[in-house]
């Protein structure tokens, strides 16, 4: 199987980008964590996976990410559901595996919310709910609530590579989507894969989305020397097999 690619047009003009692999369904979908895009090694080898075993795959960039057009600072977790929506609606039938790692594991729960009867399973890699909330801003230095409040962004050192810019509106947009304070009405089967040495999304964090979810099949898994990305064969071994589990 050969991986076709393109972009799909938004309404405002902007466009997002796509790879996708043609085969028997249900259509894996990669959701892309905060400042990640479609061509990291995990999404490469869900690709690699989807060739040889003749499975349909899509994965796409969102706004302000990646090959995708748009200003990262002016994203928000609505913009970002929103793409993850269209790229659905527009460019898959039938049943849907979600695969999303960290912010892509929130943009998966609310598209799953969304579009509850696609939804045939779902993977989720370090997930990081409400990480807007409950993450982010508990690990604020005094000088970037100054920053926030008086420019409306912070720039964020990572260790990741270039700092990230914080804006005012990524918080309070995504206030707005927060589930973990009520019981998350997914019912299809879930797996989550959590490293316990993550530095980023504490592995109890993730815990408590496998908790509030309300399927009957979830399996919580904790690698506990592993990290954030998780992108060791290892953890990709684990990632390729349980997304294979739920996709046949």
């Amino acid at each position: 199987m050969s991986e076709t690619s393109g972009f799909l047009a938004r309404p405002d003009g902007e466009r997002l980008a796509w790879r996708r692999v043609a085969g028997a369904g249900p259509t894996v979908v990669w959701l892309s964590g905060y400042r990640s895009d479609m061509a990291g090694s995990k999404a490469e080898a869900l690709a690699e996976w989807a060739k040889a075993k003749g499975r349909s795959y899509l994965r796409f960039d969102y706004f302000g990410h990646g090959e995708s057009s748009g200003d990262f600072v002016k994203g928000t977790i609505t913009r970002w559901r929103e793409d993850a929506l269209a790229v659905i609606d527009e460019m898959t039938e039938g049943p849907l595996v979600l695969v999303g790692s960290s912010m892509g594991g929130w943009i998966a729960c609310l598209a799953a919310m969304a579009r509850p009867e696609r939804i045939a399973a779902m993977t989720l890699i370090a997930p990081a709910p409400d990480f807007t909330t409950k993450l982010m801003p508990t690990r604020f230095p005094p000088e970037a609530l100054d920053a926030i409040r008086d420019a409306g962004v912070w720039m964020q050192p990572s260790e990741y590579g270039d700092p990230n810019p914080i804006t005012r509106a990524l918080l309070e947009d995504g206030a707005r989507w927060s589930i973990l304070d009520a019981p998350v009405p997914i019912t299809a089967p879930v797996r989550i894969l959590q490293g316990g040495e993550d530095p980023d999304v504490p592995w109890r964090h993730a815990l408590e989305l496998a908790q509030a979810i309300k399927s009957v099949d979830v399996v919580f898994s904790l690698i506990k020397d592993g990290d954030h990305r998780l992108s060791r064969e290892q953890d990709i071994a684990r990632l390729v097999a349980a997304v294979d589990e739920l996709a046949s």
